[in-house]
């Protein structure tokens, strides 16, 4: 008996590594099947809002997502407790879950009048079966047949429990090489409700900027700490390229040609639009331009509801060059694209048209995008060259400030503080 508990136990932990393992090798914000298309997560009724909530507050996010293969499936959803690396946290979800760790989706539409097909979800988050009680970042995994290892997406989800308050302004860089071309955060926070010893390993610092978490900014140090107050505004640190403001397509008809499309091919199983040429901007004046900041929504302008019977059409882009960027591989980006560069996303250079050409199934919506180029050498993505950086531009920025209080196995979301680089520079 002895020897079969021992065996047990030793089974039981060599799964829990491995689940841990698997875990450890999930992407946040990912979409595994490409049948999955349109993924929205969002404060209900805001589609351009960031997924947060306040802890305690009775907040609630929704998540969209349409299934192109026409035909209803089980999904489930469950939210993982994450450090702020987005590592799993070493905590038993029954100490940070209400309710269950599994979540059917039932709330789930056909299409009606689309001539692409599909099955639209809809869930809200939390909700009675599934409330998360501790500040924090949450994974949400969605996932068939109740089996997680039929992952479909993953997505964030953050809970600001606000114990810590949060200053800041936008400035110039001091710098000659980024004072023309970024812009810089400099962040201060209130420790006073915390019960910090060392602030250089307790707290974390993360700056995104347009809710991106490909860029953000990791790893920032205090330079003073003035009693309670911690200030980050080290020279050198927290400065982002300040790129351009985001290019845009108006997709709400396919019938109704906007200015930024130049043409559309009807046909019988589906559309085809073709966008005007986007020429480089890396050298032409800066003119403020209001946009989304690289988010999209979608919508239609025929009275119709775009969540089951918005459309998709194949919308071909074309970057005019004269010559391919050498070394570089040229990609469409922004939230249409998850804010990833792959093989969907990336443009083919096309010689005897010297042009990049490519193509993004969407649909109908408003949406932002930028191009940029991923340097096949160091592998890092940029716009410098397709768009430009100008101090001028107006982003957003948002700053989470991240607690590991002693003896405790994850970091909490203390703070959270959004600023403009219009309405918040100095």
């Amino acid at each position: 008996m002895r020897f079969a508990h021992v065996c047990f136990t030793v089974m039981a932990l060599l799964a829990s590594f491995s689940l841990q393992a698997q875990e450890n090798r999930i992407t946040p914000d990912h979409i595994y099947h490409p049948n999955i298309r349109t993924v929205k997560l969002n404060r209900i009724g805001d589609p351009l809002s960031a997924p947060v909530i306040t802890l305690n507050s009775g907040d609630k996010l929704e998540l969209n997502f349409d299934d192109l293969q026409y035909q209803v499936k089980n999904y489930y959803f469950t939210l993982i407790l994450c450090n702020a690396d987005w590592t799993p946290a070493q905590i038993n979800p029954i100490e940070y879950l209400r309710g269950f760790t599994e979540n059917q989706i039932t709330d789930y539409r056909y299409s009606s009048i689309a001539l692409q097909k599909y099955v639209h979800y809809r869930a809200e988050i939390p909700n009675r079966n599934c409330t998360p009680v501790k500040g924090g970042n949450y994974l949400l995994k969605v996932y068939l047949d109740s089996d997680t290892s039929k992952l479909a997406f993953t997505r964030r989800v953050l809970v600001n429990s606000n114990t810590a308050g949060i200053g800041g302004f936008i400035s110039q860089p001091v710098n000659p090489r980024f004072f023309k071309n970024s812009q810089k955060i400099n962040v201060s926070v209130n420790t006073k409700g915390l019960n910090i010893q060392n602030p250089f390993d307790q707290l974390k610092i993360v700056i995104q900027q347009n809710y991106r978490w490909d860029n953000a900014i990791t790893g920032i140090k205090p330079q003073f700490i003035k009693g309670d107050v911690i200030e980050y505004n080290a020279e050198q640190d927290c400065i982002f390229p300040a790129m351009k403001e985001w290019r845009w397509i108006d997709l709400r008809s396919f019938r109704l040609q906007t200015e930024r499309v130049q043409k559309s091919d009807y046909q019988r199983n589906g559309t085809i639009v073709y966008a005007m040429p986007d020429f480089p901007r890396d050298n032409t004046v800066y003119q403020y331009i209001k946009d989304i900041n690289g988010r999209f929504f979608p919508a239609t302008l025929d009275n119709y509801d775009p969540n089951f019977e918005g459309d998709y059409a194949r919308v071909n882009f074309v970057f005019p060059a004269k010559e391919p960027y050498a070394g570089y591989d040229l990609y469409i980006f922004g939230e249409l694209t998850g804010y990833e560069c792959n093989t969907e996303n990336k443009l083919t250079y096309n010689g005897p048209r010297q042009a990049y050409e490519g193509a993004l199934f969407l649909k109908q919506g408003y949406y932002n995008y930028v191009y940029g180029l991923i340097d096949r050498t160091t592998n890092k993505f940029s716009t410098e060259f397709t768009e430009g950086d100008y101090w001028e531009t107006e982003n957003t920025y948002t700053i989470l400030v991240y607690f590991r209080a002693l003896g405790t196995r994850f970091d909490e979301l203390v703070g959270q503080l959004q600023l403009n680089s219009l309405l918040n520079r100095r």
